[in-house]
């Protein structure tokens, strides 16, 4: 005790030992933790002494316990052969127990209440436990495994021990910490500092309030600073979870974070905030407590040295706003698991935190439900039984369309627009993702459609110039030109594939210009075919096949007016639009017919006409291939037609 503070106790005036007697409590709180750790770490170790151990020596540090020979308690850990355990240090790591739990309580006494007396009698009940009163042995630095279970068990259920009430009771210092701050700073309430750490907790402050809005009526972000010995300690209870908890210790220029959190993801995701920054983390380390969710808590310790006092309180500053970011973040992970792959949702959340989002907008606005309703009215009859959002529009197009999302719905809430005009906005924003989608779709159709044209066009010319001495040339210089346009047509189906591959709900598209590639292949075999026809010898190509050639022309080009005409017919739209479409429909249905029979006659003038077989053989095959592609052609505009009236018209 100081001199200061046998003063201030002989005249009477205990209460305002306070604040120091609960800064020294929550040190000893962050000690007494480290030391039960270290007394399961080591029996565990004892028990599986080939599994690989860690000296806890980061941990000791960060609790402020200075004694580098508790490092070698874990590592020395060994079971004896009458089941009790030998671990190095654990005489002092128990007397040290014994003096935490004192020093804990003793703020909560001074501070009176009918807590007080509850804590205090815990308290003795513990000290008299026999389980805990003595270890049963002369032997040092020896004590029973049911010791070590009573002493550090979190469950309730199983009745007190030192830890839970040492749980209790850092709940309530936290309490009192704030009821004894002699001032307030920024909104952190703060006691025992020194006039350079204004600034500081001014920084860091400066942060919280920045991205605080972000949080809206969700409890959380509570701010106290103090001072133990040469450090200032910065606290921010986060949320509402009993393990979720940030310490910051600012010694000159350099800051420590300790960050506890019983979500490992979330844990991770905090450090990815502080990527490019400097800041070095040690192994991230699990910590068994069956108080806690799953009886698990993961702890994270970061340090970063900084240059100067400017970048030190810039750093705090943007500390202070990453932790709206935290609160609920596992909420809404789950909340995005039915929508999104598990890597597009940590970039989400990632994105939404690096761009002061967040995905508490998105909660509130309704979270699932309103991603639900956004697709029912969106894609209705688009999307099949467990298909995500991701399914529908492909991973890239989600993802942009949920920070669409994560910004809509941010920016109109804290404006304090109705949630209505959120979901609305939504559905309009789904909406064109899906009609952007189609219509990229319908591109690629239409080019892979404008070969086809090029194909057929490139075969009737070349029979036309195909009449003097440079015959062979003519069809052979069409020929390699029919094998480029084939070879870009399969680009664009390549093309769809990949968009299909982003977006299931577009895989139609995909289909359908993978049949109409296989009018695109009997085509390029036709200018092929032409090529076996003629030698050296000038040729006169038969009427019917230059009618085949013209009619696969017209048909290429009125099903490139099918596929422009597809993209403005909707349900409920314009006749006309409706009308042109089944126009150019039926000019196709009517030129496959003439197809027919322009093959026939075909093969009547090939049969009728003397020659070598070469030359009959090159133009019935083009003959044939080219009534194939008309074939061809038929099936996809039928296939076209009944997706348009099964599905957009009709809602299907």
């Amino acid at each position: 005790m100081t001199q200061k503070t046998l003063i201030v106790s002989a005249l009477g005036e205990e209460k305002l030992l306070l604040p120091s007697l609960v800064n020294a409590a929550l040190t000893a709180n962050d000690r007494v933790k480290y030391l039960f750790t270290l007394l399961q770490t080591a029996r565990s170790h004892a028990d599986h002494p080939n599994v690989p151990v860690t000296t806890l020596s980061a941990e000791r540090l960060a609790a402020g316990v200075t004694d580098p020979g508790f490092d070698a308690a874990v590592v020395g850990a060994q079971k004896l052969s009458d089941g009790r355990y030998l671990v190095p240090r654990a005489d002092l790591a128990l007397r040290l127990i014994a003096e935490d739990l004192g020093q804990m309580l003793a703020p909560l006494v001074l501070a009176g209440g009918d807590q007080a007396s509850v804590f205090s009698k815990r308290h003795q009940a513990l000290a008299d436990d026999p389980r805990l009163a003595e270890r049963q042995t002369s032997e040092s630095d020896t004590l029973r495994g049911s010791s070590i279970e009573a002493m550090t068990s979190g469950d309730r259920s199983r009745g007190d021990s030192p830890h839970l009430l040492v749980m209790d009771m850092h709940k309530a210092l936290n309490q009192l910490q704030v009821e004894v701050a002699g001032e307030t700073i920024d909104g952190a309430s703060v006691y025992d500092i020194r006039n350079s750490d204004r600034a500081l907790i001014s920084a860091f402050m400066a942060g919280v309030a920045a991205t605080r809005p972000l949080k809206f009526e969700h409890p959380g972000l509570a701010t106290t600073a103090t001072r133990v010995g040469g450090k200032l300690v910065l606290q921010n209870d986060i949320g509402t979870t009993d393990a979720h908890v940030l310490v910051v210790h600012v010694s000159g220029r350099e800051v420590s974070i300790t960050y506890t959190d019983v979500h490992l993801p979330r844990l991770q995701f905090f450090q990815s905030l502080f990527k490019n920054k400097g800041v070095l983390w040690e192994d991230t380390s699990a910590r068994q407590d069956s108080g806690m969710e799953s009886g698990v808590y993961h702890l994270g310790l970061g340090q970063i040295r900084l240059t100067n006092a400017q970048a030190l309180r810039d750093f705090l500053q943007f500390l202070g706003s990453r932790l709206v970011f935290l609160i609920d973040w596992n909420r809404a992970r789950k909340r995005l698991r039915p929508f999104l792959p598990k890597a597009e949702t940590l970039t989400l959340l990632k994105w939404a935190a690096d761009e002061n989002i967040g995905h508490m907008a998105f909660l509130k606005a309704g979270g699932e439900r309103l991603l639900y309703d956004a697709m029912e009215f969106a894609l209705a009859g688009r999307i099949h039984l467990g298909e995500t959002l991701s399914d529908a529009l492909g991973r890239e197009r989600a993802l942009e369309f949920m920070r669409t999302l994560f910004r809509v719905a941010a920016l109109h809430l804290l404006d304090g627009r109705p949630v209505s005009l959120v979901e609305d906005e939504v559905k309009a924003e789904l909406a064109g993702y899906v009609s952007s989608a189609q219509e990229d779709m319908l591109d690629i159709a239409v080019d892979h459609a404008g070969y086809l044209v090029e194909l057929a066009s490139g075969i009737r010319d070349s029979m036309v110039r195909a009449r003097g001495s440079d015959s062979a040339h003519v069809l052979a210089t069409n020929a390699e030109r029919a094998k480029e346009w084939e070879s870009r047509a399969d680009e664009q189906l390549n093309a769809a594939r990949a968009a299909a591959r982003r977006a299931d709900g577009m895989s139609f598209f995909a289909a359908l210009i993978e049949s109409a590639d296989d009018v695109a292949d009997d085509l390029e075999d036709a200018a092929f075919n032409l090529t076996l026809s003629v030698g050296a010898r000038q040729v006169q190509m038969p009427p019917p096949l230059a009618e085949l050639a013209g009619h696969l022309v017209q048909g290429a080009r009125e099903y490139v007016m099918l596929l422009e005409t597809a993209r403005h017919i909707r349900r409920g739209g314009s006749r006309e639009d409706t009308q042109d479409f089944l126009e150019s429909f039926h000019r196709i249905a009517s030129l496959e017919h003439q197809c027919d029979d322009a093959q026939r006659a075909l093969k009547r003038v090939l049969l009728a006409e003397a020659g070598r077989f070469s030359d009959l053989y090159g133009a019935l095959e083009a003959g044939r291939k080219l009534e194939h592609a008309s074939d061809h052609l038929m099936r996809v505009a039928i296939t076209l037609r009944a997706h348009i009236f099964g599905q957009v018209v009709a809602g299907g």
